[in-house]
């Protein structure tokens, strides 16, 4: 008797197998496994990032649909948006709020990594690429927020361009590259739409490509504090599978942050404001979106001048140099396999930044007196 002819669908998941070799994937998420331990939920952040970037990609393209970059058509295409379009304003909202949403989870991300020490040997170029996410992360919301063309995000821009224009020596240069001239303009309004929309959207592929790519070679770290516990007791290290353990939980993640989005754009619909009006006055109480919030208060409290200098461009460089720190906290914790003064030098800083960033945004979103 000859054996049975396989049906269509086993003969096309064969044909996509020859030549795809997918089933090498499905091999490598069946034994990848994750630590178990008490500080296993921060893990799953890494994930809820991606995730909110992902909302970001698909309600950003919906929008694209409809939206005009150009002074006499963006804010009226965003109006339309939101007046017209079945569901437009809802798609809006989400964009809105899943960008805000995604700037947090990428911050506490970052921050659960470094005080969990997840940088050490050998995923340095594993921090590297997810502290240039966040950056790139802040970038986006930076062009994003011009988009709509209402005069909040025009003042806004106008001072947050200024602010890189105190960059010594490439700030003028800066400034023009940012602006398309010397002011906020129409210009200004597509160059940032074709960041938003082109340059960082590519930089953010290769990055989150790359990032994914090291966490799968190297596995997601187990803090020093954990191992030294497990060595001490002789146990066995505990873990779960990523796949169905892991990625359920996940996905658990996921549909809540999903319906915390939809409940946030539903019952506090995200604003249009006003058309911009390049020629009127700044309104009172101008501030930037809440993660630019406490530099914007920092360069404030800085007095004019510091030993001679000025006091923003020092403020400015102050920013610099501390993403620079950031950016190699792996190299410099040397610490990092034996927990010493340095070590606890280092976890002080992080607290200490971590507490500045908090204070700084309170003071810019408390009421003023009188």
């Amino acid at each position: 008797m000859s054996p049975a002819t396989p049906g269509p669908v086993p003969r096309l998941m064969a044909w996509i197998e020859e030549r795809t070799g997918l089933s090498v994937l499905g091999e490598l998420a069946r034994k990848k496994r994750v630590p178990r331990h008490r500080h296993t939920f921060w893990y799953y952040l890494g994930g809820m990032t991606l995730f909110l970037f992902g909302i970001q990609v698909g309600t950003g393209i919906l929008l694209l649909l409809y939206y005009r970059p150009s002074a006499s058509e963006a804010f009226e295409s965003v109006q339309f948006i939101m007046t017209r379009v079945p569901f437009g304003w809802l798609i809006r909202s989400i964009h809105s709020w899943s960008a805000n949403l995604l700037v947090l989870a990428a911050f506490v991300h970052m921050f659960s990594v470094f005080f969990l020490k997840a940088y050490r040997k050998p995923r340095e170029l594993t921090w590297l690429s997810g502290a240039l996410l966040l950056f790139l992360m802040l970038a986006f919301g930076f062009s994003g927020y011009l988009l709509p063309w209402n005069t909040l995000a025009f003042f806004a821009t106008q001072v947050g361009t200024q602010v890189a224009g105190a960059v010594p020596l490439v700030g003028p240069f800066m400034l023009r590259l940012l602006r398309g001239g010397d002011q906020v303009t129409g210009g200004t309004l597509t160059r940032f739409y074709g960041m938003h929309v082109a340059v960082l959207p590519a930089l953010a592929t290769v990055l989150v490509g790359a990032h994914l790519l090291l966490v799968q070679k190297h596995g997601m770290s187990v803090p020093p504090a954990v191992e030294k516990r497990r060595s001490e007791s002789g146990g066995a290290p505990l873990s779960m599978p990523f796949f169905p353990n892991f990625l359920l939980r996940d996905l658990i993640g996921w549909v809540a942050a999903l319906g915390i989005l939809a409940a946030l754009a539903a019952l506090f619909p995200w604003e249009l404001g006003t058309k911009a009006d390049p020629f009127a006055p700044a309104p009172a109480g101008i501030r930037p979106e809440w993660y630019f919030a406490w530099m914007f208060q920092t360069l404030k409290l800085l007095p004019s001048h510091i030993l001679g200098l000025e006091g923003e461009m020092l403020g400015v460089l102050g920013f610099g140099a501390g993403a620079l720190m950031l950016l190699l906290v792996p190299f410099l914790d040397r610490a990092g396999e034996a927990p010493g003064r340095w070590d606890r030098l280092l976890l002080a800083c992080g607290w200490a930044v971590v507490a500045f960033m908090a204070v700084m945004t309170l003071i810019v979103y408390l009421p003023a007196e009188g």
